[in-house]
């Protein structure tokens, strides 16, 4: 129907109707492409950086340990000349409701047992029940089948002993291998301070 031949009395309203569904429907394709405009993040960008400790004489420490976390850079598949590469994700969590944690020290070391390198340039401050963590890359095979992560951490208050573990992963088409590799205390102080 044309506007120029509507006639008094036609049918305005279906006209109305009409011109109406047209607009509803070209501002939702206008409000999706806006939505769909928004900046994604990465979740390493939404962390907030860690607050830096200097470790020195005016701390009163009063607990730490130094913990060894197993990490598999590769795994052996049926015969040892074939391998599955491995991301590793080594996870930091402060367990206590109220007290922070400092990890003074992160170090990853390769199978010969040499320090490959370190993750921290300075101790950093970890919030209560706040995590961190470190990525060795599918690709980096530096470490190999027996590498490991030194982590070493101290607290001011008596705090519940921190979860340190290591994931490791790897997908190839729809199949895919992951495992958990649970931190173990190779060194401690003041452990009767610390909650278990």
């Amino acid at each position: 129907m044309q506007l120029d031949t509507l006639k008094p009395g036609s049918d305005l309203p279906s006209l109305y109707l009409a011109m109406k569904r047209y607009l509803c429907g070209y501002l939702t394709i206008i409000a999706l492409s806006l939505a769909g405009c928004t900046e994604l993040r990465s979740p390493q960008e939404m962390d907030k950086p860690l607050k830096v400790v200097v470790l020195d004489d005016k701390l009163k420490i009063i607990a730490g340990q130094t913990v060894y976390v197993p990490i598999y850079s590769h795994i052996y598949t049926g015969e040892r000349s074939r391998t599955w590469d491995l991301t590793a994700t080594v996870s930091i969590r402060n367990t206590d409701l109220t007290h922070p944690i400092i990890v003074a020290s992160v170090s990853y070391y390769g199978t010969n047992g040499t320090l490959i390198r370190k993750y921290l340039e300075q101790p950093v401050e970890l919030n209560p029940l706040a995590a961190t963590d470190f990525v060795v890359d599918q690709a980096d095979a530096s470490g190999g089948v027996g590498a490991a992560f030194i982590v070493e951490w101290v607290a001011q208050e008596q705090v519940s002993v921190p979860v340190i573990e290591a994931v490791m992963i790897n997908t190839v088409g729809n199949q895919g291998i992951s495992f958990v590799s649970p931190g173990r205390v190779i060194k401690s102080q003041g452990e009767s301070d610390l909650v278990k």
